[in-house]
């Protein structure tokens, strides 16, 4: 499948993320009213660097520049310690939680029909075009 990999592959780092991001999300709820717990997300800049490595090209004139191809593609979870929204030492907001909730939703579905019509222009391929 190397004629589709690169879009496979793109779409496949995406579904990951939004897979992680809805467990993390769906943590933070359940969690809602323990005590101390502190919300997490998943980190922004792994999905960036993701989309860098699989777009972007460089070339490098020198062996000490940077190599985009190099970047590290794990997508980190991260604690947010600074605040507290309730007397027992929790931060969770709900309300904010299910908007990202359903924003992920959304980007996971949008994904999905993508890799879904990726799948159907490989099998018109297959087919001969008809």
């Amino acid at each position: 499948m190397t004629f589709f990999s690169r879009t496979f592959d793109s779409l496949q780092h995406g579904l990951d993320y939004a897979a992680l991001n809805n467990k993390t999300i769906a943590n933070n709820i359940a969690n809602v009213d323990t005590a101390n717990y502190k919300a997490r997300e998943v980190a922004f800049k792994s999905i960036l660097n993701n989309e860098l490595t699989a777009n972007m090209q460089t070339k490098r004139t020198h062996d000490k520049h940077f190599n985009f191809n190099e970047v590290n593609s794990q997508f980190n979870v991260t604690t947010n310690n600074s605040t507290s929204y309730n007397h027992n030492g929790n931060n969770v907001d709900v309300d904010k939680e299910m908007s990202n909730l359903a924003t992920n939703q959304i980007y996971y579905n949008a994904l999905i029909d993508r890799m879904n019509g990726q799948f159907n222009s490989l099998q018109s391929v297959i087919r001969g075009g008809s």
